[in-house]
């Protein structure tokens, strides 16, 4: 009885283990578009963004609410000594008795009517940041899904690539079996023999290598979108069945000048310094106001004897306040914040030319990476006619093992290279997506 509880308890243990296993080893197919919402949802860089957004609209309040009137309440409670009092040769001084007790009651209230369109100024710039703050996430967001793509088509790649180094591997493994069934009918060398072995271990440690820089490249995706631990991503396999169009390359120059968040950011700050000139040369506007106040004071101590009473008064106005020293010190930061308006202006320019030619630079490479497709692709077709041919020389004595050795590398090195150039296309056309901001 004892040893089938053993028996069950062992048998129980290896259940558990391999549904542990097994949870711990989550395989999740993801697409691109499924990546890049969880991004959305999930990544810290595009959430700390928005918060800065968040920040930004609060901001924009804050400006508005100087367009509020200025309320101030004070209230205060004093002890007062006794009053001295002399002539003005400070001779035949004489003790004044005063009221120990004072108070002080102020409500004072102004509203700006008039502020040479400082306010004004303030809360465009507000809007202004506040769009420049969504232009930041936005651009954030872009440069996260870019990054992603370029893990996500890695780790294709990758996986490509241990298909077909299984396959080669496979396919070496079958030739080795051949070569020994020959050996023992003494049609083949050891030595021949051998020499696979030597690719096929060459082969086993490129399959461990690539193994290990899918580890790295799933690791990355995983801590980027939050996900599990132990999620095992595995790339759409339809995505590279999807057509991918070349465009011309003024459509992708329109869509830049209209999408690029760059360009955007710097016609914005065209139009936040703009807005800095106006608010600088408020500064040489007088600023006028309505006025109020309600005060209550007691003793009224300007009185000799003081009068042991309280004193209410009460006023409305109007206040014109106008700096002087701003007609020799402010004209200065006025020509500094035009000379800066100046510079956004050309550093738009520089945008408006560096997107261009960034524009048509990968649309060149773009281009480039369809020529490379169709080589790989003939490249292929010839490897592996190649490569029959040679096998069936080899079989019939007619080819050395040499000649069976280059073949099986270069189909190696075409069908690799295939599935590169079609990795290498989707990514050139994800790029031109990421320059005119439409990812």
């Amino acid at each position: 009885m004892s040893k089938k509880r053993w028996l069950i308890v062992l048998l129980y243990a290896v259940l558990c283990s391999q549904r542990l296993f097994a949870q711990t080893l989550d395989r999740r197919v993801l697409g691109i578009n499924e990546m890049f919402r969880l991004a959305d949802e999930n990544s810290q860089s595009i959430q700390t963004y928005k918060t800065g957004e968040e920040a930004a609209k609060e901001a924009l309040k804050a400006a508005k609410s100087q367009r509020l009137p200025d309320i101030g309440a004070s209230l205060s409670f004093s002890y007062l000594g006794d009053g001295y009092l002399w002539d003005r040769d400070f001779k035949n001084g004489q003790n004044i008795p005063m009221p120990h007790f004072g108070n002080n009651f102020a409500l004072e209230a102004q509203q700006v009517i008039y502020a040479g369109g400082a306010i004004n100024s303030s809360i465009t710039l507000a809007e202004l940041g506040q769009q420049m703050a969504a232009l930041d996430w936005q651009k954030n967001r872009q440069e996260i899904r870019f990054l992603l793509t370029g893990y996500y088509l890695d780790l294709y790649k990758l996986n490509n690539q241990l298909q077909v180094l299984q396959k080669n591997l496979d396919l070496t493994e079958q030739v080795i079996r051949n070569m020994e069934s020959r050996c023992t009918q003494g049609t083949a060398l050891k030595n021949d023999i051998t020499r696979y072995e030597l690719q096929k271990e060459t082969l086993k440690l490129q399959l461990a290598k690539v193994q290990d820089a899918c580890k790295i490249m799933n690791h990355q995706l995983v801590t980027t979108l939050h996900l599990p631990a132990g999620t095992e991503i595995v790339p759409d396999s339809t995505l590279l069945d999807e057509e991918v169009k070349a465009l011309a390359e003024n459509d992708w120059q329109m869509m830049a000048a209209q999408s690029n968040v760059g360009l955007q950011q710097a016609q914005l700050s065209v139009q936040m310094s703009e807005q800095k000139v106006k608010l600088e040369r408020s500064e040489l506007l007088p600023k006028i106001a309505l006025v109020a106040g309600e005060h209550l004071d007691g003793p009224i101590t300007i009185e000799v004897p003081v009068l042991d009473n309280n004193f209410n008064y009460w006023y409305v106005g109007v206040g014109i306040k106008y700096n002087l020293s701003s007609l020799f010190k402010n004209n200065k930061k006025v020509r500094q914040a035009k000379l800066n308006a100046r510079r956004a202006q050309e550093e738009y320019l520089l945008a408006q030319e560096q997107i261009e030619n960034g524009v048509q630079a990968n649309y060149v490479n773009f281009l480039t990476s369809f020529t490379d497709l169709r080589t790989q692709e003939k490249s292929v077709e010839l490897a592996d006619q190649n490569y029959n041919v040679i096998s069936n020389r080899y079989k019939n004595d007619l080819a050395l093992l040499t000649d069976m050795l280059d073949a099986s590398n270069m189909k190696l090195s075409a069908d690799l290279g295939l599935v590169n150039a079609r990795i290498n296309l989707i990514y050139s056309y994800y790029k031109m997506k990421y320059i005119t901001h439409t990812l």
